[in-house]
């Protein structure tokens, strides 16, 4: 049986606002997580203590966020302080399973909810306006944001504000934070920009610490080179993915193609696909192309997308400048996240 070949460069979806919202849920890989598939390092206490605090978290939900009795009139107009936090946040690095927990708390409780990446949201609020993401989200009784990224002015006081207006409505908030390995036990370094950022919403976010190692690494061989050629390159699409849907690009074109299809149309921009093949990775040199291949690889990941390449391997696809600067925790993620894709590729 023949592969089903089809290339990213000739898609450009339509998305209404309907199914944007809709798509605002746990992808794939996280579609059946909960709490009981969660597995603890027990070298790692705080993971096993932070499943303890998000079950509570979960009971604490109860219904859709315009029931009322909102975040400020809480703080500014009520007797009583609430009886759980408002919100909660889970700070730690790469790879301890911090998506895994929120997606399993998304799974917990009752709808309407939303879970999305920080991006996302950013995304939603771009194509749909900042008060009509409001109205459509303020009805909910969760709203997960993962990947809180920190990293760019603009969009964290545009998520901040959006996060008080959800929180006065009454919507319970939690988040994740992208802190980088390097950054672990520097005197909490997310938390306490994430916290600094929020503002009043500070003081009712349940801050919740989760060490330990990027679990894509544990004890697992290095990610694969890339393949020498695109003949190799076609002969391995052939062998692993048979009968099956690859999109096959030039990678040169196809990053060309995210600068006409808007972040928000990502996951139907790689919908309906099994695997991808890339032709001439090559290392990116401009910003703004990065942070469009960024989104990209997160949603691949999201999608449990297997990646086979040619070119540079992708612990070379950002300069080293880009690596170190400003946005520097999205490239280590998508790096990381690339990675584990060429070694599913491999295993395939």
């Amino acid at each position: 049986m023949s592969t089903q070949i089809e290339h990213l460069v000739e898609r450009n979806p339509r998305v209404s606002a309907d199914e944007l919202l809709d798509g605002f849920r746990p992808s794939e890989r996280f579609g059946e997580v909960s709490f009981d598939t969660y597995r603890p390092d027990p070298s790692q206490p705080s993971q096993a203590e932070a499943v303890a605090e998000l079950r509570a978290f979960a009971d604490s939900v109860s219904g859709p966020g315009t029931q009322g009795g909102g975040f400020f009139s809480k703080l500014f107009g009520g007797s009583k302080a609430p009886a759980a936090a408002q919100g909660i946040y889970l700070d730690g690095g790469f790879g301890v399973g911090k998506t895994h927990l929120l997606a399993s708390l998304w799974h917990a409780v009752p709808g309407p909810k939303a879970f999305g990446t920080f991006v996302e949201y950013t995304n939603l609020v771009g194509a749909l306006s900042f008060r009509r993401t409001v109205d459509a989200l303020k009805a909910y009784s969760l709203v997960c944001i993962d990947e809180f990224e920190l990293d760019d002015p603009g969009d964290t006081v545009l998520m901040s504000r959006l996060m008080r207006e959800l929180a006065d409505a009454g919507v319970k908030l939690a988040a994740t934070s992208n802190t980088l390995p390097g950054s672990l036990g520097e005197g909490r370094f997310a938390a306490q920009d994430f916290q600094r950022e929020i503002q009043v919403l500070s003081s009712q976010f349940e801050v919740v610490r989760i060490d330990g190692e990027d679990y894509r690494h544990r004890g697992l061989p290095q990610a694969p080179s890339p393949l020498p050629d695109d003949a190799a390159l076609e002969a391995a699409v052939e062998q692993h993915f048979a009968g099956r849907r690859v999109a096959a690009d030039d990678f040169d074109a196809l990053v060309d193609q995210l600068s006409r299809v808007h972040p928000s149309r990502y996951r139907a921009f790689i919908q309906d696909l099994d695997a991808i093949a890339w032709r001439g990775v090559r290392t990116i040199d401009q910003q703004a192309v990065a942070l469009r291949f960024v989104v990209l690889a997160d949603r691949l990941y999201d999608r449990d997308l297997p990646i086979l390449s040619t070119g540079v391997p992708f612990d070379r696809v950002f300069t080293e400048e880009m690596m170190a600067g400003g946005y520097q925790k999205k490239y280590y993620r998508a790096v990381s996240r690339l990675t584990a894709l060429a070694r599913e590729a491999d295993e395939a």
